[in-house]
Formats: structure tokens, sequence, C-alpha cells
């Protein structure tokens, strides 16, 4: 819980109002309670955030002149500005440190302070886990796996060994991490495929989350890489060798081969399929179900992509409109 006042020199808002009341938690307009705290960010809603039952209102600059009963917040950008009050009221899950009794730990694992571990948790040899982390239940940290601080790993993750996660990072249930690459060598003479070895590792950088049930694949004979800030949805697969950038969104299914690098700020939609060894610059946009051929290089800052193979989404309409006009041609 927080005073209004606290909470807007925490964030950089403006309080109109009383700065003494306090709020204990965030919640939509129409489920918000006493104590809460709700945002909206057009003018159009505020009238309904003003009779809710909320303590107060994060709003855009357009609710300065505002006569209120609440307590109004002004920020530049109120969406933000909530998911960070969310943040520092602590509606994050929180979780009682120690570890559980039906947990296995190893006896040369070294754990930080406050750390949770909860039951039928296997932590193998050498295994670090940072401050603050909780490792939820049935989950599985292979031997030598590091964890940084402030981590959440929910039940049932498995992260094998070589795998180096960072501070923040959050992975969702069922995700497997730094498993085997898709690689094998076919032997002609007997028609056999052979596997190709997977002695790589994986890293996994600050402030990452990786939704449910995505798969990681380790590096062949070297590294993937997963950037700093970079969110990943749910049912994702990025195949061994790929290098990811720095705050890049992927949305789920989408599958990517082995050696692929994903430069900065790349948005990538659901369904998208990427060949081997393609790059996709910095800035980019891949609408969904977009396909990249292997070893396709697509450039240019804030263009969007669409379609197979992906093409500039202007170029790809005016295409789909000559298709429209030939099926009606007789």
């Amino acid at each position: 819980m927080m005073r209004t006042g606290e909470l807007a020199k925490a964030l950089g808002l403006r309080v109109i109002g009383d700065d003494h009341v306090e709020v204990k938690g965030v919640a939509s307009i129409s489920a918000a309670s006493e104590s809460d705290l709700v945002f909206i960010e057009d003018e159009k809603n505020l009238a309904a955030a003003l009779q809710s039952r909320a303590s107060a209102v994060i709003a855009g600059t357009f609710a300065e002149a505002q006569v209120s009963p609440k307590v109004l917040m002004i920020a530049p950008r109120p969406r933000l500005a909530f998911a960070r009050a969310a943040v520092l009221l602590g509606n994050s899950n929180q979780r009682n440190p120690g570890i559980h009794p039906a947990a296995f730990v190893n006896e040369s694992a070294k754990l930080g302070k406050s750390v949770s571990v909860e039951e039928r948790v296997s932590l193998a040899k050498d295994v670090e886990i940072g401050n603050r982390t909780w490792i939820g239940a049935g989950s599985v940290i292979g031997g030598g796996v590091a964890i940084g601080t402030d981590c959440q790993i929910h039940p049932n993750v498995t992260i094998y060994p070589g795998t180096d996660i960072g501070n923040r990072v959050i992975v969702h249930a069922g995700a497997v991490l730094g498993s085997d690459g898709f690689g094998y060598v076919r032997d002609p003479a007997t028609g056999r495929h052979e596997k190709f070895p997977q002695i790589g590792t994986l890293v996994i950088e600050d402030d990452v989350e990786i939704g449910a049930n995505t798969t990681i694949d380790r590096g062949a004979l070297e590294v993937t890489r997963i950037g700093r800030g970079t969110k990943i949805d749910n049912l994702v697969h990025l195949g061994h060798n790929c290098q990811i950038g720095e705050n890049v969104i992927i949305a789920a299914q989408a599958g990517f081969s082995g050696s692929i690098t994903i430069g900065d700020n790349v948005i990538i939609g659901g369904q998208v399929g990427v060949g081997e060894h393609a790059r996709i610059q910095e800035g980019v946009m891949l609408g969904g179900q977009a396909g990249v051929l292997p070893k396709k290089i697509l450039r240019g800052k804030g263009i969007a992509f669409w379609g197979t193979p992906a093409k500039p989404l202007r170029e790809y309409l005016k295409e789909l409109a000559a298709l429209a006009r030939l099926g009606k041609t007789k």
C-alpha cells in the first residue's frame, strides 16, 4: 500500500487532489474497489473512471483541468505509468521464501537470499539461484544452470545444463530452455541421419519474458542468445544458434530454424515462420503468418513485411489487388 503522493513521486507524475490517499492495488474500471488504482488513456472514459469505486485514477493530460472527487495522477503515457504502478504496489505474485520439504536441492547448489523453491523442484549439481528468485512447483533445473535475481520460474519449467539466465527474467509454465537443437548429418551410404553435436549454450539476458510451452534450443557448438528486454509469447520455438536482439517482440506460435539473426526492436506476429540463416534487421515488423525464406535478409527500420515469401506490406497488398482483378477478368 502506498500514498498517492509517494506513488506519484516514484513514477514522476503530478497529483491533482489529496496526495495522502492510500492505494493498495490496481484494477480495471469495472472491477475496481476502494483503495484501487485505475487508468484511462482517452477522455471518453473519464466519466466512467470517476464514477467507479477506485480511489485514484491515472489519466493523460486531457484531465488536467478536471474537477474531481477522486485523486487524479497525470501521466503523459497512462498505460505505462499504470504498469509501473502495479509493480510498485506489489501486484505481482509474492512468494514466501524457503525450500519446500518435497523439493530436492543438491548440496552443491548455491541459493541467494529470500529464494523460494516449491514442491517437487529439482536443483541439480552446481546450480546458482540469485536473490528473491522463485522456482515454481515441479520445475527441473539442470547441473550448472545460473539464474539471476528477482526471476520467476513458473511451474513445470525444464532448464537444461548450459543455460545462463539473467536478472528479472520470467519463464512461464511448461517452457523448455536449452534442449538439443534439431541437427543431423545424413550418411549417403546408409541413408541414416546421425546426430550432430549439440554441446553449445543458451544465454537469456536481463528482463526477458518467455511464454508458456515455449522451447528454446541451446547452440550446436556455440551459443543461442536472447537479448535484454525481449518478450516471447506462448508456443514459440527458437532453434539452435539463433541470435535474438534486444527488446524484440515475438507473438505466439512463431517458429525459427537454426542460426537466425534478429536485430533489436523487431516485432514478429503470430505464426510467423523463419528459415535457417535468415537475417531480420533492426526495427523490421513481420505480420502474422509471414514466411521468411532461408538466408533471406529483411531490412528497413519501421517497414512492415507480410506474406510468404515475406515482402514489404505495400508491395504485398498491390500483388493481392492485382490477383483480385485478374480473378474478375474473363
